[in-house]
């Protein structure tokens, strides 16, 4: 009897464990992707003329970078360091749906699966012309935001645990 009622209070607390760090994954996101829709309705604010789409990506990686820096210095958590792998699956899933768009006249004609995707991404060497040409923003700049975000909270909780 005394047995049950600890392996209960076992598994309520690793339900309880499990259901913080999903809100925890969840608030850390939304706050990575935050930022970059900051930065985003910044760039569109300003509007500088001429900015080139590596500066975008740059910047896309190194202000969540520096908020999950800054963010994980305040409430160390682990979750902050695994947002990466929600990019990497957002990358993965935009990836697939490239892949499976018909070609034609100004939508990367003839072109291979490297094509489609490096095109559509990068717009190198120029835009594939798939997806209105927003691949960038769809695809490459969250995702960059989210492992930015990722490196700098891993970053600040490396620091904070050699430093006890």
């Amino acid at each position: 009897m005394v047995e049950s009622l600890l392996d209960r209070n076992e598994e309520e607390e690793g339900t309880h464990r499990l259901g913080r760090q999903a809100l925890w994954f969840l608030a850390h996101t939304l706050l990575a992707l935050a930022t970059w829709l900051a930065l985003m309705m910044l760039g569109y604010a300003l509007n500088p003329p001429a900015v080139s789409q590596t500066l975008i990506l740059i910047l896309s990686m190194f202000v969540p970078l520096v908020v999950g820096h800054f963010v994980a210095r305040l409430h160390p958590d682990d979750m902050a360091a695994s947002v990466w792998l929600l990019g990497l699956i957002w990358l993965l899933i935009i990836s697939l749906w490239i892949l499976d768009m018909p070609t034609g006249p100004n939508q990367c004609f003839q072109c291979d699966a490297t094509d489609k995707l490096t095109r559509t991404f990068f717009s190198i060497p120029r835009p594939s012309g798939l997806i209105d040409d927003d691949g960038p923003f769809i695809g490459t700049w969250p995702a960059a935001a989210l492992v930015g975000y990722s490196i700098g909270a891993w970053l600040a909780i490396r620091h904070i645990r050699s430093s006890e």
